[in-house]
């Protein structure tokens, strides 16, 4: 089986309400060929389909590619991969491509890197977006356990207005309090990397230029909140592991021999 293309007709001829996306690329610092990675012997981007297919909301699952060896495991388990350019700064550029060609209302961007992010989650999400037309995107967050997730530099910390709209994501402790340094976990949380955009709002982000806290971050949904859009978050007491570290993936392909579900 070949891999779609970006004009594949699959992807235009059939109006459809949510269509879920993964921009999974080959490089990585720490784990080259991380899409790739066996999980229980399959790929970790099959895990992250199959589980977006499971998700009731979503009409449609594509993974969002420049890398050929990508696009044929995908293919191999009977996935549609989009190959798209190769000079995207970033996923949310990559994501943008693919859904200027689409036929939908709501975009989910499913990280290749999140094998645990269940069905439901994604569910959650949709509708946090969906439900009010004046909602543009939507995310996911959980509950930080313990003071080393705090001070962890890979766990990306949201804290949260009173409406459950981010004020801040940072990699760095955010909601400390000032005098004994103790967490204050009703308003800070960890991070999900799961994105649900109405379509013509992704497109919209995607043309803004990068934001200096987005790059001192490097985390791109500061570009939304710094071009001064809001973003609705939903909590869920599940934490899904997203592999950024060798650690990470040894730690999810035991949770999954052990028989975890999400």
């Amino acid at each position: 089986m070949d891999p779609a293309t970006i004009r594949d007709s699959r992807l235009t001829s059939v109006p459809r309400r949510v269509v879920a996306i993964i921009p999974a690329r080959y490089a990585s610092t720490r784990l080259p060929g991380k899409p790739l990675a066996d999980i229980g012997g399959q790929p970790m981007i099959e895990h992250v389909y199959r589980h977006a297919r499971e998700a009731s909301s979503v009409d449609q699952v594509l993974v969002a590619t420049d890398d050929k060896r990508i696009a044929d495991a995908v293919a191999d388990f009977g996935g549609v991969a989009c190959m798209t350019r190769d000079d995207h700064a970033s996923g949310t550029d990559r994501l943008a491509e693919v859904a200027t060609q689409l036929n939908c209302e709501l975009v989910v961007n499913l990280q290749a890197d999140e094998p645990l992010v269940s069905g439901a989650m994604i569910d959650a999400t949709v509708t946090a977006c969906g439900t009010h037309p004046d909602t543009m995107m939507s995310t996911l967050r959980c509950p930080l356990e313990g003071r080393q997730a705090w001070q962890d530099p890979h766990i990306v910390k949201v804290a949260v207005d009173c409406d459950d709209r981010a004020l801040f994501f940072s990699r760095a402790p955010i909601g400390l309090d000032r005098v004994t340094g103790t967490p204050t976990p009703t308003r800070v949380d960890k991070h999900i990397g799961l994105y649900v955009y109405r379509r013509a709002f992704l497109i919209t982000l995607s043309r803004l230029k990068p934001t200096p806290l987005e790059c001192a971050e490097r985390l791109e949904q500061l570009r939304v909140l710094e071009h001064g859009h809001r973003i609705q978050t939903t909590r869920t007491e599940q934490d899904p592991i997203g592999v950024d570290t060798p650690e990470d993936l040894d730690r999810v392909r035991q949770l999954l021999a052990a028989g975890a579900t999400v």
